[in-house]
């Protein structure tokens, strides 16, 4: 009896046991996370609690981490010293609120993907590297964002516009350039900024219609005129910076408003007052004044009655031709597609209708800033066509960019590509440029205005891993662009046309070369509003600079590219190259017509061989057709791969980048990934190189030779 009673009393305790546990287990994809952080922070004994393999954060608490449910909605671990990076999955935790690992020795890259839900993000006083990640923009919860005092470098991408709750951003003491992103202009809660001690330039308009209480951008090289709107920040600290100390410009002129709004409050407040001509010769008593008035309002009580009635007539007119039916009216609108649209909402509802879908219509127009009435005022040769956003790229004149070419000659010809010519560039100032000579005769927008107007788009365009637009040349029927230098060639170049003196790509330096194109991609597809196609990738469109790291050029240059190019790209049906089929065949271009594109650039770095090679047999001259049938045969893709690698890569690396361009290349563009995806796919395969390579102090250009099980 008693050995039953013990019996029953000890299931009972395994019972009881086994309900706590249950009810304390985490949700898995959190425990994995925090597993694979805890290994890439090098397995710090300061967490408390955390392990590598198993383990129950919530129900074992483990340090820092704070729970709700069975969710991780906290991790404060801020001054414990702890080192390494911070992994590669904390895009999964997809509860977390609070992440604060401040005031540590955290280096590498902030990972490119954070946890989409934050509210709370402190990663201040470590040593992390890179820029703030554009993964960023889709955080819309986040509060307080807190990066200071790291080496942050390269300049704020424009990631801000939907962040509507951002309170407190914290970037001071890093080495972030460039000029301040638009974006920035979209943070209307936003209480502090702090920027102080970087390498910032440009102006900060950006920042004049923000209500800030702490605004400190002390000690970077910003330019230009301090905004009226700084006045009135509470907390204000703005030394070190060379802005132009002279008064700042005045708005722009008076413009007359309306008849009818001409007494309005707020137009006599807007625009100051400017005195009426009064005619010469004496002033009329009263009297007089009032019996010369009744002439003329007489005369308008007359006018007004005649406008009237010729309005009542023109109504009755178009009622009446509108009951002839829609047939007629067709007719003479049929070249008119807005007009047809407008009919066709008559057909059910009649002329009311028409009148609503014009007021729709109108009211999608954006309303005329002041900047837009000076532009169109005083906008180059007095065009006043449409309203553009201003260029921040530097205008620059023809002479300056032919003394630093040498009148743009043969020495200093770099490039060349379907647009044009591009030049190195020796500036006065010692800075090595690049200028891209613009074929007039390659242009379809041939306006100076629609030029411009694309030159402000591409001046927007700000990523790590593209090529920065910094000024533009309009004179004298020249159009010019300005980009950075970067000096060592292209990634065509360096895969096809192999130097004696230069070491061939090593593995992990192509996929270095890779993911940083595919962070390219990411940004003009995902970041950019509206999306941008680049139209264009290729090999010789992606330069290396000396530490292999991948710039693509071109960006933008969709708008300004000819209508020959379609044609021509139309004759590739059945051997394809860099376009995808979709665009080959019929012309239709889409951003998953890019990931085709980069598809192909990554089977360049995985064979070696070009797009296209005529000197080839016939089967293997495309290399999207030669090598998709054998991507997920083991046997074909070892000899697939790059002879001058001499088999030194690991087999489940290259494995993982088959099947990646597997996806890119698939015929039908739905069936394509986003290229967010493509990103960490690659991310992925790089952590698990990194993992493999942690005894070697080499960087990624470390080549080895392993065979993975």
């Amino acid at each position: 009896m008693r050995s039953t009673t013990i019996l029953l009393s000890a299931v009972l305790l395994a019972l009881l046991r086994t309900a706590v546990l249950v009810g304390a287990a985490t949700n898995p994809s959190d425990v994995q996370v925090l597993q694979v952080l805890y290994g890439s922070l090098n397995r710090p004994y300061q967490l408390s609690g955390w392990k590598s393999s198993g383990g129950d954060p919530c129900g074992e608490s483990w340090k820092g981490i704070s729970c709700s449910g069975s969710s991780v909605v906290s991790i404060q671990n801020p001054g414990l010293g702890l080192d390494g990076s911070l992994g590669y999955q904390l895009a999964n935790l997809l509860s977390l609120r609070t992440l604060d690992l401040s005031d540590n020795y955290i280096h590498d890259a902030i990972p490119y993907q954070l946890p989409p839900n934050l509210t709370y993000l402190n990663l201040a006083n470590n040593r992390l590297t890179g820029n703030v990640p554009y993964s960023i923009s889709t955080m819309v919860f986040l509060n307080y964002l807190n990066a200071s005092s790291n080496s942050l470098s390269e300049a704020i991408g424009d990631v801000f516009l939907k962040l509507q709750d951002l309170s407190v951003l914290d970037l001071s003491f890093n080495n972030l350039t460039g000029v301040l992103p638009n974006s920035f202009s979209s943070l209307l809660n936003l209480s502090s900024l702090y920027l102080q001690d970087n390498q910032l330039t440009g102006p900060v308009d950006v920042l004049s219609n923000l209500e800030i209480e702490n605004l400190n951008i002390a000690n970077n090289h910003f330019t230009g005129w301090i905004p009226r709107e700084f006045s009135g920040i509470p907390n204000l600290r703005i030394e070190g910076n060379p802005f132009n100390n002279s008064p700042a410009p005045p708005p722009p002129p008076y413009i007359s408003p309306p008849p009818d709004k001409s007494n309005s409050t707020h137009n006599q407040n807007r625009y100051p007052k400017i005195s009426t001509i009064e005619p010469e010769g004496p002033t009329p008593n009263t009297k007089n004044n009032k019996s010369s008035m009744v002439g003329p309002i007489m005369g308008i009580v007359v006018g007004s009655a005649f406008v009237g009635l010729c309005a009542t007539v023109a109504v009755f007119f178009c009622l009446w031709n509108y009951s002839k039916g829609k047939g007629a009216v067709n007719n003479n609108l049929k070249d008119s597609p807005a007009l047809v649209l407008g009919t066709d909402k008559a057909t059910s509802k009649g002329i009311q209708e028409v009148s609503k879908v014009a007021a729709s219509v109108t009211s999608l127009k954006p309303p005329i800033t002041e900047k837009a009435v000076d532009d169109k005022l005083f906008g180059k040769n007095g065009s006043s066509k449409r309203q553009r956003m201003p260029i921040t790229a530097m205008s620059y004149s023809v002479a300056s960019l032919q003394l630093a070419t040498n009148s743009f000659s043969q020495e200093y010809l770099v490039g060349e590509g379907s647009l044009g010519r591009v030049y190195k560039a020796e500036m006065a100032n010692g800075k090595v440029l690049a200028v891209k000579r613009i074929d007039s005769a390659a242009l379809s927008l041939q306006e100076e205005d629609n030029f411009l107007e694309a030159v402000s788009s591409m001046s927007r365009l700000r990523h790590a891993n593209t090529v920065t637009l910094l000024g533009y040349c309009v004179e004298h029927g020249q159009r010019l662009l300005v980009h950075e230098y970067i000096g060592n060639g292209t990634l065509h170049d360096i895969l096809h046309f192999t130097d004696d003196d230069r070491r061939p790509l090593t593995w992990n330096g192509r996929v270095k070369i890779a993911t940083g194109v595919a962070r390219a991609l990411e940004y003009l597809h995902e970041v950019c509003l509206p999306s941008v196609a680049h139209r264009n990738l290729k090999s010789s469109n992606i330069l290396l600079d000396d530490e292999l790291n991948p710039y693509l050029s071109d960006c933008g240059l969709a708008a300004l590219t000819s209508n020959t190019e379609r044609q021509v790209s139309a004759q590739m049906i059945g051997s394809f190259g860099y376009s995808a089929p979709e665009f080959a065949m019929s012309g239709i271009y889409s951003i998953k017509s890019d990931v085709y594109s980069f598809g192909v650039v990554m089977l360049e770095l995985l064979t070696g061989r070009k797009a296209l090679d005529s000197s080839r047999v016939r089967s293997e001259q495309s290399l999207v057709r030669w090598s998709a049938p054998q991507l997920h045969d083991i046997d074909a893709l070892a000899r697939m791969v790059d002879p001058a690698l001499r088999g030194m890569y690991p087999v489940k690396s290259v494995s993982r980048f088959a099947d990646i361009i597997a996806l890119c290349v698939q015929p039908e563009p739905e069936f394509r990934p986003p290229m967010s995806e493509v990103v960490q796919a690659l991310i992925r395969l790089m952590q698990r190189a990194s993992t493999i390579r942690r005894r070697s102090t080499d960087d990624l250009g470390f080549s080895y030779k392993i065979q993975e099980h």
